[in-house]
């Protein structure tokens, strides 16, 4: 079995002075950062008194699902002589609060991939691979809800 390790830096930026003194005293904003990487602005959702122009750790969630199906889709493409020309995904996620032990969780993810091919791929290869990335897929392998995968394929 072969490890990867990933270390990361998540800095609470939010204290407005007064620390955590109440719940409405200080801000959900954080930084990310990793050696050699830009630095990301993360918040809360809105929901829960974060920064709507910020990441938040669910709009991360669902993000990772989806370029991690995408990364290993293009690899088995690229392998399987099949051309993609254009891939955009616009995933959704659901979360509930308040499930039956009072905790809040992702419940589904359903990744929505409009992709492009050209006129001489194999159009039923290319919607195929889609199950075999989703198989692949190292995020998709951690989480502990469904992630679907319904793909649009078009030839360009």
């Amino acid at each position: 079995m072969k490890e990867h390790q990933y270390e990361v830096q998540v800095t609470w930026t939010g204290n407005k002075g007064e620390g955590t003194s109440s719940y409405t005293a200080y801000s959900r904003n954080f930084s990310i950062e990793a050696t050699g990487k830009m630095p990301f602005a993360g918040s809360a959702d809105p929901a829960f008194r974060g920064d709507p122009q910020r990441w938040n750790p669910e709009d991360l969630l669902v993000a990772s699902l989806s370029a991690c199906h995408k990364l290993w889709y293009l690899h088995l493409c690229a392998v399987n002589e099949v051309k993609v020309l254009a891939y955009v995904d616009r995933p959704l996620g659901r979360m509930v609060e308040g499930d039956t032990q009072g905790k809040g969780r992702f419940t589904h993810v359903q990744l929505r991939p409009q992709v492009t091919i050209s006129a001489d791929s194999d159009h039923e290869v290319a919607l195929r691979l889609h199950e075999d990335a989703h198989r692949e897929c190292f995020i998709a392998n951690s989480v502990n809800f469904p992630v679907e995968c319904a793909a649009v394929v078009t030839l360009g």
